[in-house]
């Protein structure tokens, strides 16, 4: 008997945590898996949210209207790893589905903030600055086994736990990049790039863009959950 209980409730909870139809599911897993850079990878089962606070994470993801399937978690060696992680296909704006470009696994948190940051920070102040609202956001990735740049510490990327945004496309065909417009754009289109900045201010952890350094010239930095306190530049 206990052991049909938990059949069922695995089940309920992999149902739970994703939109995206179940045909979908194997194909997507297989495809977004990521690359070591030479380590043997340790993979285990598909994950079934065993923790409370993982389920809660994936019920919030849900509950955003995001299209996602979870990712195995996967020990990848020389400090990488993609553990409590989601691919994420699709997010939703107030009125229809965004789409992403370049997306990787990222950790559940780091994925619920964003749709959250998409739909009311970025979507609506593309809206009333811009005159139109969301259509795509361009990434530069999320996970990857790599430094900092010009240090010898592990970046977030390394544990999926951070997503850079390159660019938005809107629905009258704009494309706002951080590259072209931060600096040479028109005073709304700046002006939009830094409200946008400001919100995920107070969504992530570490907000980096082009006033921090160079390597952050071309886009913005989103890492981690905000907690007591962030760092935004």
């Amino acid at each position: 008997m206990k052991k049909i209980i938990s059949v069922l409730i695995a089940s309920a909870l992999l149902s739970a945590c994703t939109v995206v139809p179940e045909s979908n599911r194997a194909s997507t897993a297989r495809s977004t898996a990521p690359a070591s850079s030479g380590a043997v990878a340790t993979r285990l089962p598909a994950p079934v949210a065993a923790h409370p606070q993982d389920r809660q994470c994936l019920a919030q993801l849900t509950d955003t209207g995001a299209q996602f399937v979870p990712v195995a978690d996967a020990y990848l060696g020389e400090g990488c790893s993609t553990v409590g992680t989601v691919q994420l296909s699709a997010l939703r704006s107030d009125a229809t589905r965004l789409s992403l470009s370049n997306m990787g696994p990222v950790q559940c948190g780091v994925g619920a903030a964003f749709a959250a940051w998409a739909r009311y920070g970025v979507d609506r102040a593309a809206q009333q600055i811009l005159g139109s609202p969301l259509q795509r956001i361009e990434t530069m990735g999320s996970y990857a086994c790599r430094n900092v740049a010009g240090s010898s510490r592990r970046s977030a990327h390394a544990t999926a736990g951070a997503i850079d945004i390159a660019a938005f496309v809107l629905e009258d065909g704009r494309r706002i990049s951080v590259l072209q417009h931060w600096h040479g754009g028109s005073a709304a289109e700046k002006e939009f790039l830094r409200t946008v900045q400001r919100s995920a201010c107070r969504r992530f952890a570490t907000v980096l863009g082009p006033e921090y350094n160079a390597a952050h010239r071309d886009h913005f930095h989103l890492e981690g959950v905000m907690g007591d306190s962030s760092f935004c530049r």
